[in-house]
């Protein structure tokens, strides 16, 4: 069964081990700290996109937007669903938790948005995914707010520095 797996980036290297994942999704501030790709994770199977945690306009910032997400969706969907692929941002709360949400939007369309929303709360107390990609993805996927409206029910995440490993269930 393919598996979505979420942690922060001082735990891609033993998640990557631990879980036998060969896909690898970074989400980092542009030129922010640098990631060091796992051995295990091909260079073709690893999506680093340079985009800040941020749901407004700043200057020195990216905000997440369509492009982000459309490379997003591309990549999960030429994700051959064999092994785990892992979704890292800095602390594994907000901008991870959203690529994770909107990928199993994606993979699993007739998936009810609510219902995955509320998995994500429960799979990590600390889950506050990123408005601004997931308002885009709702867009592009057709979604109509639904994903949206998920996300605002299950509202702010638990407070942490950092969010623990954790698997999203979509199937």
């Amino acid at each position: 069964m393919p598996t979505l797996h979420v942690c922060s980036l001082s735990r891609v290297g033993e998640t990557t081990a631990l879980l036998g994942a060969t896909h690898l999704v970074t989400l980092l501030n542009a030129g922010g700290v640098a990631v060091t790709r796992p051995a295990a994770i091909a260079a073709d199977c690893h999506l680093n996109l340079a985009v800040s945690d941020i749901v407004s306009a700043q200057p020195g910032h990216v905000l997440p937007g369509a492009a982000h997400v459309e490379a997003l969706l591309d990549f999960v969907r030429r994700w051959d669903r064999g092994r785990p692929l892992l979704i890292h941002c800095y602390a594994g709360v907000s901008r991870s938790t959203a690529a994770a949400f909107i990928s199993a939007c994606a993979l699993a369309p007739a998936i009810d948005e609510a219902d995955l929303a509320w998995r994500l709360r429960e799979a990590s107390p600390t889950a506050t995914p990123n408005a601004a990609l997931v308002a885009a993805a709702d867009v592009l996927l057709g979604r109509n707010g639904r994903m949206v409206n998920a996300v605002a029910a299950i509202g702010r995440g638990a407070d942490a520095f950092e969010g623990e490993p954790f698997e999203l269930r979509y199937i």
